[in-house]
């Protein structure tokens, strides 16, 4: 067929745009695939030990022994989808477990509240035998506070210590970090002591090893300089200590309107991330930081406050494509009980056991609804800061994806069979977006404990495609398939 353009010409006449295509990729490269953790445990530096781990789970065991034994009064606890219709003898609970347990498939179809309800409790128990918690940072900030100089000192050296144990024994969670103070006029020096002790003695005593999945925290990040000066404050401590060079990886902490919008009436979020020069991995909503510098009263400051929606919102437009991880906050209302049985005093009365229950499913409900607030509005990540908060935090991550399983597995199949029926025949299939959002709600399920290899299998994908984390490799491994 006859055309106007030359094929010379209209390489000079698109040549421009694939430039500025090739540089908006490397700008927007999308989710790298990599695992995110679905949480961060806060805790006191000082408080942190090598163990802390495993104890954080042997405490949100305790809790669900004592105030969740079973899968139905776990279900009511949380407020689970369904829970209100379970029964409530310990006869007919045990008699319902059985029958789910021996026939699982069926009851799904047949009673899939009761079915979820004993998924999540079985699921929710396993995790915090095996993995407790994935991502813990010590904490220097808020939970640590401002002490005298030498003793913020010795604890740098300490915490560094038991991290240093902790890499030793095996005993540390996929991910770990610190969280030092923030780079403001006042506190910058501070900050930056504290992360240099720490990491010069880490390094010191693990031959320059790092723990893995090893972040910093920077918090109240206002301006893309401190980003930077943490940067440079990277670069002199690999340069000094044997941490291999470009080791130190960051995340942003945005806690404050003008690290939502600036004065200019944009947003500064992707100026920020850019003065990491590509160390920086998350991003942190502070939800009571940045409540609070909008004028809320304390009473109000939520993590479902309209305010707090619409600052993640514009994390989300800020940073999509970039492969920053977000992160939502915490809730602040803690499941803890109002009455305590000291050594030798008697036992609790009825009313005050009942209290006890009410209080910590009180604060259990609130936080379930949190957690699944973040992930109906695609924050898959958020803070915990109280090992009953675990329980919580895995029951409401495992009803979130068992209840879009079977949807999501159908989506998925029927996907990639289209999607690598049109590869065959020639066509250009330009929606690969969408497939990697659909695997990727398996790989976070799987990640986590929520769904099992087999129900990801079900989908249809095999071990090899799941492992490559990609659909465009998937894509491409079955361009050669018959169809």
């Amino acid at each position: 067929m006859k055309t106007s353009i030359p094929d010379d010409l209209l390489e000079t006449v698109v040549a421009p745009l694939r430039s500025a295509m090739q540089d908006f990729d490397a700008r927007f490269p999308g989710e790298s695939g990599d695992r995110q953790p679905v949480h961060t445990v806060y805790g006191g530096a000082h408080l942190f030990r090598a163990g802390t781990a495993q104890r954080l789970g042997a405490l949100a065991l305790r809790f669900v022994e004592e105030y969740a034994p079973d899968f139905v009064s776990l279900a009511r606890g949380v407020g689970l989808r369904g829970a209100e219709t379970l029964p409530t003898s310990a006869g007919e609970i045990s008699a319902l477990a059985a029958r789910i347990e021996g026939d699982s498939a069926g009851a799904r179809v047949e009673e899939p509240d009761a079915w979820l309800a004993h998924t999540v409790h079985t699921r929710v128990m396993e995790k915090l035998r095996r993995e407790p918690v994935e991502d813990f940072r010590l904490d220097f900030e808020d939970g640590y506070g401002n002490r005298p100089d030498d003793e913020e000192d010795a604890c740098a050296l300490s915490a560094a210590g038991e991290v240093a144990r902790g890499m030793s024994e095996g005993t540390l969670p996929p991910f770990l970090g610190i969280r030092i103070k923030p780079f403001s006029r006042e506190l910058v020096g501070r900050g930056a002591r504290t992360l240099d002790l720490f990491l010069s003695a880490l390094s010191e005593q693990s031959d320059g090893a790092l723990p893995d999945n090893f972040v910093v925290t920077l918090p109240k990040v206002v301006i893309p300089a401190q980003v930077a000066a943490l940067v440079r404050l990277f670069e002199a401590i690999e340069s000094q200590t044997p941490i291999h060079e470009g080791a130190l990886r960051l995340e942003l902490m945005v806690e404050t309107p003008q690290s939502i919008i600036d004065a200019t009436g944009t947003s500064p979020l992707p100026a920020i991330v850019e003065a990491a020069d590509g160390r920086c991995t998350g991003a942190h909503f502070g939800v009571y930081d940045y409540t609070a510098s909008c004028s809320i009263t304390a009473e109000y400051q939520t993590m479902g406050h309209p305010a707090c929606d619409m600052a993640r919102q514009v994390m989300q437009v800020a940073l999509a494509g970039s492969g920053i991880f977000l992160s939502d906050g915490a809730t602040n209302v803690l499941p803890v009980p109002v009455h305590r049985q000291g050594e030798g005093d008697p036992p609790l009365s009825e009313v005050q056991v009942s209290e006890n229950y009410e209080s910590v499913a009180r604060a259990w409900r609130m936080h379930f609804a949190d957690v699944r607030h973040s992930l109906e509005t695609g924050y898959y990540q958020g803070w915990d800061l109280h090992p009953a908060q675990l329980v919580t935090r895995y029951a409401a991550l495992y009803s979130f994806f068992l209840e879009s399983l079977p949807s999501g597995t159908e989506r998925l199949r029927n996907f990639v069979e289209k999607a690598a029926q049109a590869t065959l025949v020639g066509d250009v299939f330009d929606d690969a977006a969408t497939g990697q959002g659909l695997l990727n709600f398996f790989l976070r399920g799987l990640n986590c404990g929520a769904i099992t290899r087999d129900e990801a299998l079900a989908t249809g994908l095999t071990e090899a495609e799941l492992r490559s984390r990609s659909f465009l490799k998937i894509l491409e491994g079955r361009r050669g398939e018959p169809s």
